[in-house]
């Protein structure tokens, strides 16, 4: 007869061996990644976009890409699409529209009100597709600094709108901002002319890199300012060994960047199959997360 002592004993040992076995089980079966949140900036992929930009983005998803940043913004469509219609198809596809480039019109003290009407708009339109960042990729410079600060009263007047709304405003540079004026830097004086608290700065880190300085330096001078990184090369990600994207990686995620984006915009190969390089190339890397 079994005695509630050798029924215990018994049924110990088979629980422990059907636990050895299904751990040696979970052992045996591979770990699955952690999928990295790579964004892209949809201007890497205009022709394909304008083309067929349901199928380009269908495309970008599959590719593994997770946030976007757009580039295409007129009579309030994106990419020929209602802002709610483009969020819908995004949303399906499993990706999340994060931020935007647009221009706006031309600016001067006299267009003031209307300026401010064209961007009421946007801002709206954009808030319906859940942005976080609007950014402003361009602009015409001028040529004294007192003319360049009624441009960074205009960034100010819009980041407080574009704040209103739960979302953030900012410049995107390019390697003109690291020439002078007056003998100083234009990207030093936009940055100390601007509401830290409504105007963020997306670093493009290969334009700093062309515009003669460091990328580093520039997240560690300023760390509070530069939200946004846009991860740029001559043409793909990681194909000149120019950048030094570890470092870049490493000092960004130090100073609370969340959100990047691949940019391409020349090419070794077919556009997608470059933004496709560039995705495997950060997607491989041990310090990208």
């Amino acid at each position: 007869m079994t005695n509630r002592r050798d029924f215990f004993k018994t049924t110990s040992m088979v629980v422990a061996g059907s636990m050895i076995g299904a751990n040696l089980l979970t052992a045996a079966e591979p770990k699955k990644m952690k999928k990295k949140k790579i964004g892209l900036q949809l201007y890497s992929l205009r022709d394909d976009m304008t083309k067929d930009a349901a199928g380009t983005l269908k495309k970008a998803a599959a590719m593994g890409y997770y946030s976007l940043e757009t580039a295409s913004y007129g009579d309030g469509k994106v990419y020929g699409m209602l802002p709610g219609e483009f969020k819908k198809h995004v949303d399906g596809l499993g990706m999340k529209l994060t931020s935007c480039h647009l221009g706006g019109p031309n600016y001067t003290k006299e267009t003031h009100a209307a300026a401010m009407e064209w961007w009421k708009t946007a801002i709206e339109d954009h808030k319906k597709m859940g942005m976080k960042y609007m950014i402003k990729p361009g602009m015409k410079f001028p040529e004294k600094l007192d003319e360049l600060k009624v441009q960074m009263d205009y960034f100010n007047a819009i980041g407080e709108l574009t704040a209103a709304s739960g979302m953030q405003f900012g410049w995107h540079n390019h390697n003109h901002e690291f020439t002078k004026i007056e003998d100083k830097v234009i990207l030093d004086f936009m940055l100390e002319n601007t509401n830290p608290k409504t105007v963020i700065f997306e670093m493009d880190v290969y334009w700093v890199m062309k515009g003669g300085c460091s990328p580093i330096e520039y997240m560690k001078k300023y760390p509070k300012r530069f939200q946004l990184l846009h991860i740029k090369d001559e043409k793909e990600i990681g194909e000149s060994g120019l950048l030094d994207f570890k470092t870049i990686f490493e000092e960004g995620y130090s100073i609370g960047i969340k959100d990047y984006f691949v940019e391409v915009e020349r090419y070794n190969f077919e556009p997608l199959v470059s933004v496709q390089k560039s995705y495997d190339f950060l997607a491989a890397a041990s310090y990208v997360k």
